[in-house]
């Protein structure tokens, strides 16, 4: 019988890979101060993956603590780009320097999950991609924002690789699924393995 999982995400994108890879989730957003605890643990000069993986397991744990009998998966994906860590833009003009600075650049995205099962954590993993932007000119990347605003704002780094943000780039290394969030493919493995789902 396959055990259902909680998804402690907002994320829509991730939300629908799971159902399409015929998962049974439900997706609860777990309520924590990201900014804060990030910027907390950029203080203490904790690595970019050490960052991704601590807020995927508090979301994971802070889900887990509400529904102890619950498969519960906590998520999150961390821009790197030059020492520096970055989240989701607040504002256009936020997402605009963002895009600038990457410009003919490359940096990385970090995808953590952290998977908690009877209020513990019993498997974690870490992927991690290469995206090398185009030198973009300011024109196309003024156009670029304004036409998709509604969906950058949601999204690290202040574009989104499904959708027109495909353009930005000229080399991509690593696993698509890790770029949008959700490195899937350990995910089913593990779950396989471990015969929460049907393999």
């Amino acid at each position: 019988m396959p055990r259902p999982l909680l998804l402690a995400s907002a994320s829509p994108i991730r939300l629908q890979l799971l159902r399409n890879a015929g998962l049974e989730v439900t997706a609860q957003p777990a309520r924590i101060d990201e900014d804060l605890i990030r910027q907390s643990l950029q203080a203490d000069a904790a690595t970019p993956r050490d960052i991704a993986d601590a807020l995927a397991e508090m979301k994971a744990r802070k889900l887990a603590e509400k529904n102890p009998d619950a498969l519960v998966l906590g998520c999150d994906q961390i821009l790197a780009f030059r020492g520096q860590v970055f989240g989701k833009p607040e504002t256009p003009e936020e997402a605009r320097a963002q895009l600038t600075g990457f410009r003919g650049q490359a940096h990385q995205l970090i995808s953590a999950l952290v998977l908690y099962d009877g209020g513990k954590p019993i498997w974690r993993h870490m992927s991690e991609a290469k995206l090398t932007m185009r030198d973009l000119s300011d024109q196309y990347l003024d156009d670029y924002i304004t036409r998709n605003w509604h969906a950058l704002q949601h999204s690290v780094g202040g574009y989104k690789l499904e959708e027109e943000g495909i353009r930005l780039f000229s080399a991509i290394e690593g696993d698509y699924f890790t770029i949008l969030g959700l490195p899937l493919l350990p995910l089913i493995s593990y779950l396989g393995t471990r015969g929460f789902i049907p393999t």
